[in-house]
């Protein structure tokens, strides 16, 4: 065995470097080759850019310096207003609404040029200014902004874990993009590089491609853009929590400048035993032809992160009762954890894009964006498990209770995970007039293939066999398992974990999937005040699965090609340019074999002919922007309905289709932007019916679909006092709250609502250009859990307070 299969102590290289880096940022007159965007910065209500005589600006709705920075990217967002035309020499902004105001944001990429409120789709967005107030560190932060979110722990032989979400109570793992392209990695997102967060509800593949049952997660990158900037934080708190980050941006040329966003981060997790994350990570970017007609931005991004896993604890049901619940609701110990020395999640993950932008005139503009992705990754997680015996034991002698920290899944089994993956998006839109009929078609290409290579360990006692249980106390854990050996690439193969479906134990795992995708749409305003919407995409899917090597039967090799068809309509009334009334119907289609890097086994050998997976939204909705754009209002109401679903097997975690037929449907309410002068809020609303409406299992029937809650709301509102004057002030928080949820298709366990409530209280300095704040999580260090999987939680992290300070020039 090698120091490579030993857990990872503090390494304190990355956040030494990252806080060095922040603080010398904080001195412009060192700071020659970049400029600095804090992450806390305070708002600026222009972007700094050159303006040439020929240049109207138009300035935006009155903002708080506390509150958060402008919109930095190198286009205009799109408000759905009147757009200021100009030559392609002059630039000017033409930006109306509040940044609180989700309503105005851009929807981030070619395919949707439209802003969140002439989108026909709920649309939830955590702007950046929210994610600067609640001193977002991670996407998963991020998305407890988004009601319908839930996380998942993926599992099965070896485990998954990373971000693994479910929109609407539907996979998700899969539908995490950046600018558009899918991001393939299996890894927790930093949230250093984002400019924010836009979450697209209910089937999408007609913009996306195949997957997006319940929606999509598309990530904004911040980008090099015009002007100079210079800034960093540090944050210090609960947890033995350090973090630095910088964010600088220097204009090279008149059109030409180049960005850095870096991070360093170290933390243990509150509430919990042996949990921490170490990471860092950098994401420069450069862009050409900034603000002509051809834009070429080149971005780069690297994570490296060293974690330990959490797999909760168990779900146990106490006699007499017919719904299992999490141990802690009992009595457990919330900081308990079942880990091994042995556990550890150490990823490295490094994406390269290329953006191209032409207009060649008003009428047609050309996209192409690229992107390749390299995913390295080594995991080893316990899987705790507490059969009928240790759950007896737990409520009559709990001192007996015992965990099997192998469990039921198969697990666990270490692996070394090697991905890579290329794609590549060709988009035209074109706007144009056929006499009084006005149109607006997006057609393009979309080539995709990813690789995946995992190389599987066994774990052996003492040299001699690996069928000793490797158990621990349920009240006391021990990370020590005395004879617990971790064996080299193909040492110990008889002690290698049976992947099921006849499959046998297996040294090495390989999937790769090859899509080519071609879409087409076409908006037809028929009056200036309604407009229809079609459109659709084709995509040939081709998908390989291998299990080779190994000390049981012969290799298994699977194949799957599926021709897959989505069509979208959309009906839209726009009285003006602050409304908008629309009905949506959309589809969307899941192969088995889409989830090549983020499943323990993406084909079987009977799923693999089975039927994909599909989809279908119907949704009506409303959406206004009232008191002069400072505020937007969201309503929408839809129904969702899946056939032949694609579930994680409750046993193993492989992917496996079924028969089984699934409905959800409910209302959605969102308003967002300054209420009053200096009083910001953000809230929303979801109420979901989800039910299996047909199952094989007939017990299954009318039983709700697991892990979506009935109900889920956020709320989040600050008020400054004083802005801009010395004695500043801005105060505020709220709750997310989120009711209970099933864990399983039957209804047999469930866990507690989760509510949080947090807070933060800042002050600006310095002419606005520094500030100090608190923010506090789960302020009454409520018991609510994070992520969630078939019989186990994961509790979320207790009272929590970080101190932070942030400079911006």
């Amino acid at each position: 065995m090698t120091n490579r299969f030993i857990r990872h102590t503090l390494r304190p290289t990355p956040l030494t470097a990252g806080l060095t880096l922040a603080c010398s940022a904080l001195h412009p007159q060192t700071a020659d080759a970049g400029t600095v965007k804090a992450r806390h910065a305070h708002a600026r209500t222009a972007v700094h850019k050159p303006v040439s005589k020929q240049d109207v600006v138009v300035p935006t709705a009155s903002v708080s310096p506390a509150a958060g920075a402008s919109n930095t990217n190198a286009h205009a967002v799109n408000t759905g207003a009147k757009t200021l035309e100009t030559g392609p020499n002059s630039e000017s902004i033409v930006v109306h609404g509040h940044s609180m105001n989700v309503l105005t944001q851009d929807m981030g990429f070619g395919r949707m040029p439209q802003d969140v409120l002439h989108t026909p789709q709920t649309v939830n967005v955590v702007p950046k200014v929210l994610m600067e107030q609640q001193n977002v560190k991670s996407l998963e932060e991020a998305l407890r902004n988004v009601p319908g979110i839930t996380a998942s722990v993926g599992e099965g032989e070896g485990g998954m874990s990373g971000d693994q979400f479910l929109i609407r109570g539907f996979q998700a793992q899969n539908d995490i993009y950046q600018n558009g392209l899918r991001d393939f990695g299996v890894y927790s997102r930093d949230s250093f590089d984002y400019d924010h967060v836009t979450v697209i509800k209910g089937p999408s593949s007609e913009v996306f491609g195949n997957g997006t049952t319940g929606g999509a997660i598309n990530v904004t990158t911040k980008v090099a853009h015009l002007g100079n900037n210079y800034g960093g934080s540090f944050s210090g708190g609960s947890g033995s929590y350090y973090r630095g980050t910088l964010d600088l941006n220097q204009q090279i040329g008149e059109h030409t400048a180049i960005r850095i966003t870096g991070m360093g981060n170290e933390n243990d997790a509150v509430g919990r035993d042996n949990v921490y994350s170490h990471r860092w990570g950098l994401a420069p970017s450069i862009g050409f032809g900034l603000g002509t007609k051809t834009t070429f931005t080149l971005e780069y991004f690297h994570q490296s992160d060293n974690r330990m896993p959490d797999y909760g604890v168990p779900v146990v049901t106490r006699p007499g009762a017919t719904v299992g619940k999490p141990a802690t609701e009992y009595g457990l110990n919330r900081k308990s954890w079942y880990g091994t020395t042995y556990d550890q999640d150490d990823s490295s993950t490094d994406m390269l894009t290329a953006r191209l932008k032409h207009q060649f005139n008003d009428h047609i503009t050309v996209f192409n964006d690229l992107k390749g992705g390299l995913y390295s990754r080594y995991y080893s997680a316990s899987q705790p498990g507490c059969d009928t015996t240790c759950a007896k034991n737990f409520f009559t002698d709990p001192s007996a209770a015992m965990i099997n920290r192998r469990g039921h899944l198969g697990g666990p089994e270490p692996y070394q995970q090697d991905d890579w993956s290329v794609q590549n998006v060709l988009s035209t839109l074109a706007k144009f007039n056929t006499g009084s009929v006005r149109h607006q078609i997006i057609a393009g290409v979309d080539v995709m293939h990813v690789y995946d290579r995992r190389k599987n360990y066994a774990y052996n006692f003492n040299g001699v066999n690996g069928t000793r249980a490797d158990t621990t106390s349920m009240l006391h854990p021990s990370a020590y398992q005395p004879g617990l050996l971790l064996g080299g690439l193909g040492q110990y193969p008889g002690n290698l974990v049976t992947i099921p479906n006849g499959v046998g134990q297996k040294m090495y795992k390989t999937g790769d999937a090859t899509d080519v995708g071609a879409f087409f749409s076409d908006q037809v305003w028929l009056v200036p005040w309604f407009s229809i919407k079609a459109g659709f995409r084709w995509d040939h899917w081709n998908s390989h699965y291998a299990a080779t090597d190994g000390a049981t039967l012969a290799d298994t090799r699977l194949h799957q090609s599926q021709d897959t068809f989505n069509p979208n309509v959309s009906l839209m009334y726009t009285p003006n340019d602050n409304a908008m009334v629309y009905f949506n119907w959309s589809e969307s289609t899941t192969p088995l074999g889409l989830y090549v890097t983020n499943s323990s086994e993406p084909m079987t050998a009977n799923g693999s002919k089975m039927h994909p997976e599909r989809s279908r939204l119907y949704e009506v909705g409303a959406k206004y922007n009232a008191f002069h754009g400072r505020v937007g209002f969201t309503v929408s109401a839809f129904r969702l309905e899946k056939s032949n679903a694609i579930l994680g097997s409750d046993s193993n975690s492989s992917v496996i289709a079924s028969s089984d037929r699934q409905r959800n449907q409910g209302v959605e309410l969102g308003a967002s932007g300054e209420i009053m002068k200096n009083w910001q809020l953000i809230a929303t609303y979801a109420y979901y019916d989800a039910t299996t409406t047909w199952s094989t299992t007939a017990s299954n029937v009318g039983k709700h679909v697991l892990y979506v809650p009935k109900n889920s709301a956020t709320l989040w509102t600050t008020y400054t006092v004083a802005p801009g004057k010395p004695w500043n002030l801005m105060f505020g928080g709220g709750p997310t709250w989120r009711e209970g949820v099933w864990l399983n298709a039957a209804n047999t366990a469930r866990v507690p609502a989760n509510l949080d409530w947090s807070a933060v209280i800042s002050h600006s300095f310095l002419n606005n250009h520094w500030r100090v704040a608190m923010n506090g999580y789960n302020l009454a260090n409520r018991l609510n859990y994070a992520n969630l999987f078939s019989d186990r939680a994961v509790p979320a992290v207790g009272r929590t307070f970080l101190f932070s300070v942030s400079a911006n020039y």
